[in-house]
Order: structure tokens, then C-alpha cells, then sequence
């Protein structure tokens, strides 16, 4: 295969043909390094890459492979890891002055699994900074001149840009589902607790969550499988059978879902884009879809999410503030301070609230199906100075529910999310109804 026809491989793609012996993980990782050195300079995707240590992983899948050793799912696929995730053969810096230099004793659980099912792990992405608001040095592969989103910035990127086929990312608010919108990628943010977090810098822990770049919702599905289980060492870690994520998205539907339009309470900020491009999905859905409104919920619910986020970050950083607080920046003090101010009955109140948010999604979503809603206001901004407005995400965020976006709009040249929302701990279906509207719509456009 050429190096175009490899950098086009998704990952579930890659992994099958890497088993069949139709190609080596050695010959996909070195023309995924080729891409980096070309389009690095421009895109910034990577904190950390060791070419010697990607090339020595490949060769070891491809000697097991040969050996008849057998494979793993992901087995020579290579992966980018956001650098806020352990990794024991590399440096986690987080994004961070503080930690420059930082080297982890051992892998994070994820990590730990991606290697089990025989991953090469490719380098580290840029984040930024502790995984919050402050830009890193990413940009839109897209468009240079336009913000990749945040905090996954980096993984977002190194995807879209042909770098890698797949990518951690972690998201606190927005932070996969939205730099996923923006660079054009699938992205998924599962059930929050399916993937555990030990070895993953923790900011606010009642919302951290892992979640997965692609270039197809079955390579959503196909990591995810390989990423969940139970860590008791992560208190929100689910106890509970591990559902088949990849058999259930890949099946097809006996009947065609139905969906709920949600504009949610960011809908009168969104750009007159987005109002156009929904306009003509939810035309095309047609009596597949109905519009359902509970903006006081979603206002409410988003408030809650960002008050959570700061009181848990402003406890999870105080030691590196007190430790040197000159080396973080405004942004990020100032957030930690108006979470030091919150009274704690305001916190416990939120969190609180959080059930009785869930029950009226889920009657939404068992009364009338799966809800879809854009993914970010509107393509990515132009500059570097912000990652853009989290708004349509921190509501389902804070819920704990799964979430996903799929490229399938575009404004301008720039690609638009259409994120879709399923009920907890029903990750499979919503990649399954994912996996049939992005097909869909596919059909439609070639017609």
C-alpha cells in the first residue's frame, strides 16, 4: 500500500489489515511519522515524539504477529495520547510549566490497556494547560489560522491532520467533543466512569471523563471496547459487565431511529450558521425527528457543571498554586479563586441538582429518542488567544451521559459537529444510531 492509501486507513481498518498480514504496523507508523514531519510545523499537534520508540513498538507487533503470538484488537495500530495521561516511556507534563519535565513511574489504566491490546503509542498531544481554558500551541489542521478547540487540542488535531488514526483526549466540560467539531473528526465522550481514570490528571473529579478521536464511529467503538472496565482505585469507575461496544454499533438497525431536536438554552448564541445548517438536517430527518425545549434545564445544568469544575480544580491545584504561583496563568488562578469563594452549600447544591437534570433527559430520551444538538456555537473561531465556548456541552457533561460528534456539516470550508446524546450506560446504541445517521447522510450526499 502507498503511504496516501495507509494515512487513509482508520483504525479499525488498520487493525484488520495488520492482522491478515495485508500490511505491518512498521510501514503504517513510519508513513503516519512522514506526515508528522511534514505537516508538524504548521499543526503543532505533538508535546512529545520519540520516532525511534514508535518504529521499535511496530517492529515488536509485527515480530508477534509473525510468530503467531496472536493479536489484539488495536494491535500495531498507532495512538496518540492527550499529555495529561500517564505514560512510563514518556514524558506527562500536562501542559504545564510546573511539570516540565515530568516523568510518570508508570502508565495510566487506559494506557495500560491500549498496550494490552497491542496499540503502538505514538507520542504524547498537546493540551492545554492542566487540561483548562489557556491555549496550548495547536492549530486547526483546517485552518491554520483558527483555533483547534480545547483541551484535546493536540489529539483532535494529530487525527484530522493525518497523523495518527485515533487519540485519547479527556473532557471536563467540552474538551473532546468540541476540538473533535472543530478539526473535523469523530469524537466520543462515554457514560461518565466506563473508562477509568487512574494515571489521568484529575481536575474535577465528579466530571473528568477519557474519551476517543477517530476518523469513523467504529473506531469510537473499537477503542472504547478496549479502554472500559472496572478500576477500583477510581471511586466514579463503573461495577459492572462490560458491554459489547463494537458488535452493538456495528449492527444494523431493524428499524430506523427517531431523534429529538434539543436546541438548548445556547441556541440564541449560536451563529446563524449553525441555525442554517440544523435547519436543513432536521429538514432532511424529517418526521424522524421532533424539537423538544428545556432551556431552563440545560441553563441550569451548565452553571452547575462550570460551578462544579472550579471548586473541584481550585482543591486538585492548590498545591501546585501555593507551590509556584507565578508559573500558572490569570486565567486559571482566576477560575481557581471563584472556586475557593463558592460556599459549599452552592457546590453540594449542584451536584445535588444533578439527578433530578438526568430524569428529565432520560424521559426525553425514552419518550421520544436520541437527542441531537450542535456541538460548539459554530465552526472554529478564527485566532489562537481562546479554544472557543464549551456551552453545548457542559450540560450533558455534568449528566454523565454519552455523547458524540460527527463531521458531517460544514460552513465556509470548516467542519461543524452534529453531536448526539444517548442515555447512561447505553453507549453501544448511540454509536449504533450514530453510525446510522452518519451513513445517512453520506447516501444523501451522494445522490
Amino acid at each position: 500500500m502507498s503511504d496516501s492509501d495507509l494515512l487513509a486507513l482508520s483504525a479499525t481498518e488498520a487493525a484488520a489489515r495488520i492482522a491478515r498480514g495485508e500490511t505491518t504496523s512498521e510501514a503504517l507508523v513510519r508513513a503516519c511519522l512522514d506526515r508528522i514531519a511534514e505537516a508538524e510545523p504548521g499543526v503543532q499537534a505533538w508535546a512529545f515524539l520519540d520516532r525511534e520508540r514508535a518504529l521499535e513498538q511496530a517492529r515488536g507487533a509485527d515480530e508477534q504477529r509473525r510468530e503467531g503470538k496472536g493479536v489484539g484488537p488495536l494491535h500495531g495500530v498507532p495512538i496518540g495520547i492527550k499529555d495529561i495521561i500517564d505514560t512510563a516511556d514518556m514524558p506527562t507534563e500536562n501542559g504545564c510549566k510546573l511539570h516540565r519535565g515530568r516523568q510518570p513511574a508508570a502508565d495510566a489504566t487506559c494506557v495500560t490497556a491500549l498496550r494490552r491490546a497491542g496499540a503502538v503509542i505514538m507520542g504524547k498531544t498537546v493540551t492545554t494547560e492542566l487540561a483548562a481554558f489557556s491555549p496550548g500551541k495547536t492549530h486547526n489542521p483546517r485552518n491554520l489560522e483558527h483555533t483547534p478547540g480545547g483541551s484535546s487540542s493536540g489529539s483532535a488535531a494529530a487525527v484530522a491532520a493525518g497523523m495518527v488514526p485515533a487519540a485519547l483526549g479527556t473532557q471536563t466540560v467540552g474538551s473532546v467533543i468540541r476540538p473533535s467539531a472543530f478539526c473535523g473528526v469523530y469524537g466520543f465522550k462515554p457514560t461518565f466512569g466506563l473508562i477509568p481514570r487512574p494515571g489521568v490528571l484529575t481536575q474535577a473529579h465528579s466530571l473528568d471523563t477519557v474519551g476517543i478521536m477517530g476518523r469513523c464511529v467504529e473506531d469510537l467503538a473499537l477503542v472504547a471496547d478496549v479502554l472500559q472496565g472496572h478500576d477500583e482505585r477510581d471511586r466514579a469507575s463503573l461495577v459492572s459487565s462490560r458491554p459489547q461496544l463494537f458488535a452493538t454499533a456495528t449492527e444494523d438497525w431493524p428499524l430506523a431511529p427517531i431523534f429529538t431536536f434539543v436546541k438548548s438554552h445556547a441556541w440564541k448564541d449560536a451563529d446563524p450558521a449553525t441555525h442554517e445548517a440544523f435547519g436543513e438536517l432536521v429538514e432532511h430527518l424529517g418526521d424522524r425527528v421532533e424539537e423538544i425545549s428545556f432551556d431552563s434545564s440545560t441553563e441550569r445544568g451548565y452553571a452547575a457543571n462550570r460551578l462544579v469544575q472550579k471548586v473541584e480544580m481550585a482543591v486538585h491545584f492548590a498545591p501546585l498554586l501555593a507551590q509556584a504561583p507565578e508559573l500558572l496563568s490569570d486565567s486559571l488562578k482566576q477560575q481557581m479563586e471563584e472556586g475557593r469563594r463558592t460556599a459549599g452549600v452552592d457546590y453540594i447544591a449542584a451536584l445535588q441538582a444533578r439527578e433530578e437534570l438526568y430524569a428529565n433527559v432520560e424521559n426525553v430520551l425514552r419518550a421520544h429518542g436520541t437527542i441531537i444538538t450542535p456541538a460548539a456555537l459554530g465552526p472554529a473561531p478564527k485566532g489562537l488567544a481562546s479554544t472557543g465556548n464549551p456551552v453545548f456541552c457542559g450540560f450533558w457533561t455534568f449528566l454523565g451521559v454519552p455523547a458524540v460528534t460527527l463531521p458531517l456539516l460544514e460552513v465556509d470550508g470548516l467542519p461543524m459537529g452534529v453531536q448526539l446524546i444517548g442515555a447512561r450506560r447505553d453507549d453501544g446504541r448511540l454509536l449504533r444510531t450514530a453510525r446510522w445517521l452518519a451513513k445517512n447522510l453520506e447516501a444523501a450526499a451522494a445522490q
